[in-house]
């Protein structure tokens, strides 16, 4: 089995495709075919269906996929360790929410360039679900979680900012005029919402929950974009960051409803496994980030030297 090989592997099964994997890896498509079929040989086992023009993992793929993962994590981890240079450079995955990636990160991410050019950024989308997968096979280096408590052993870290999290509504809407919205003004009301991951959607739904209150409808999305312009056309209420409406409530697109029930505000942490080497890349990246997003904080520095 060659490095070679499990590289063309997670091309492709990230890919999905074989012109595009090819091009990711830089080859020919039929070298990403060629390595594919060798691989497959070796193991005793298909890696991949080809269904007419799809391209699917099967079982053994997927179980397969996690240890590739790992294997080129922890090489590329291992020439980072013994490089004489310690500027930060390298590929460096970063997961993160949408409503973060497009309203808090584009500062971040220009600053970062800017200290670090040799440093390859990548921004993923994750569920939460498997979050914790993710970051322990080394797909992903560090983790921008909306999540108020972190109480995992197997993770690092630094508490960045509380995101207001606001209802919002048509201006034209009934609840808009209302002096205080309760949960159960909630009750037979359409909600356009995050999915059900989202850790903001989740205190909505304990919320409800607890206090036996039905929506009329719940609509999920997973795009906070979407939302906001169903929401200025008066199709249900929203439940966003409210750094995601500013712009729209400025303008009086949209109102906020005077929410009286329990808080929606949820804290915005960067995380990452408490084993992983911390690169000069990621530290470099956790630093730009307390700088940007965070307030002063001594336990940045206390967690960038917890192992």
């Amino acid at each position: 089995m060659e490095l070679r090989q499990l590289e063309i592997f997670r091309a492709l099964a990230e890919e999905l495709h074989f012109t595009r994997a090819a091009a990711r890896v830089h080859c020919v498509q039929s070298n990403v075919t060629t390595q594919i079929r060798a691989l497959e040989q070796e193991l005793g086992t298909p890696l991949f269906d080809r269904l007419a023009k799809r391209v699917v993992l099967t079982d053994a793929g997927k179980r397969f996929l996690p240890y590739t993962d790992r294997i080129l994590s922890a090489l590329a981890e291992a020439r980072a360790a013994v490089s004489e240079s310690t500027m930060p450079a390298g590929p460096l995955r970063i997961g993160a929410p949408e409503s973060v990636v497009t309203y808090r990160l584009p500062g971040v991410l220009s600053r970062f360039r800017k200290l670090y050019p040799r440093v390859e950024l990548m921004f993923r989308p994750y569920a939460d679900d498997g979050l914790l997968a993710s970051i322990e096979s080394g797909k992903l280096d560090a983790v921008v979680w909306m999540k108020d408590k972190i109480d995992d052993e197997r993770l690092r870290f630094v508490r960045l900012r509380t995101e207001h999290v606001l209802f919002i509504a048509d201006p034209k809407h009934p609840l808009v005029k209302k002096r205080a919205v309760l949960p159960e003004d909630l009750t037979g009301q359409t909600l356009l919402l995050t999915e059900g991951g989202c850790g903001y959607r989740k205190k909505l739904d304990q919320v409800m929950s607890l206090m036996a209150i039905r929506a009329g409808n719940i609509t999920e999305f997973s795009s906070v974009d979407a939302i906001k312009e169903c929401v200025r056309l008066g199709m249900g209420l929203g439940l966003l960051p409210e750094i995601v409406v500013e712009k729209e409530l400025a303008g009086k697109q949209l109102a906020v409803l005077r929410w009286a029930g329990p808080e929606m505000d949820i804290a915005t942490h960067v995380v990452w496994h408490r084993d992983k080497w911390l690169t000069p890349a990621l530290r470099a990246f956790i630093s730009v980030l307390q700088e940007m997003l965070g307030k002063p904080n001594s336990s940045l520095q206390r967690a960038l030297h917890l192992r």
